[in-house]
């Protein structure tokens, strides 16, 4: 049973993410490498807020229990405001590597546009996201001992995953949203950004009552992909032929000899 429970969880938690990465980074060099350096910069702005959590607690009266809390939500706020920051380092250091690419390409082409860049450093965000927020909760799965048996809410592990995906999946939207907004010089779209995961972030303090911080996350979810998907281009016309699969572009780029 614990067995199931732990791939269970894991393919609901990193299965998109999985599939995404299979069938649109996977097989271009430069995208791996791009999606590994975002998961590092995500990961050195997990460092340096959980750096300044630690000292902060190691300083503080730990037996009080309403200073703690208070601590760990400002270690929330904090780590939310460095992955913002680190996301905003990376764009400035990607729009230098690719120039950089560009002069070396003989074609005077982009190797790879700011969209997929801001697409695949935002999966590397969440894949790295994902990683730390579920990786304990899939090694506790495996038992022993069952969720539940003294009253506890008997959903942990499936709520923890399913807002696992919805972390992966907002990191790769907000990454959209958030590149493009530098692009432009849309501040207002990097304030909505920020504010959307600060919202989601804090709303995991509602737990156990898992429907008031999943169903929020997965309507703001819906809210940014569809933000990303038409900033990007999309349109409900291509929407439409790709499920219908009537798009002659989609289908001739993908049966294309090789």
């Amino acid at each position: 049973m614990t067995v199931c429970v732990f791939f269970g969880c894991t393919f609901i938690a990193f299965g998109p993410a999985i599939s995404l990465f299979i069938f649109t980074v996977a097989r271009d060099p430069l995208r791996v490498i791009f999606l590994i350096a975002g998961a590092f910069f995500w990961l050195v702005s997990l460092l340096l807020s959980s750096l300044v959590w630690f000292i902060a607690v190691q300083i503080s009266n730990k037996e009080n229990a309403s200073l703690q809390k208070g601590l760990l939500i400002f270690g929330v706020v904090l780590s939310v405001f460095l992955q913002e920051a680190f996301r905003f380092g990376y764009y400035k250091l990607l729009k230098k590597a690719n120039d950089g690419l560009m002069a070396l390409n003989q074609d005077d082409t982009m190797p790879i546009s700011i969209r997929q860049l801001a697409y695949v450093s935002g999966l590397g965000f969440g894949f790295m996201s994902g990683a730390f927020s579920v990786v304990n909760i899939l090694a506790d799965s495996l038992g022993p001992g069952t969720v539940g048996i003294y009253g506890d809410p008997p959903h942990y592990f499936v709520s923890s995953a399913f807002m696992t995906m919805a972390i992966i999946l907002l990191h790769m939207f907000w990454g959209v949203v958030f590149f493009d907004a530098c692009e432009k010089k849309q501040w207002l779209s990097l304030a909505v950004v920020v504010c959307t995961h600060l919202l989601v972030s804090c709303l995991t303090f509602l737990n156990p009552q898992y429907e008031g911080s999943l169903i929020p996350a997965y309507v703001i979810a819906f809210v940014m992909g569809a933000w990303a998907f038409f900033i990007s281009g999309g349109s409900l016309r291509n929407l439409r032929l790709c499920l219908t699969c009537k798009d002659k572009d989609f289908l001739l780029a993908n049966h294309r000899p090789r």
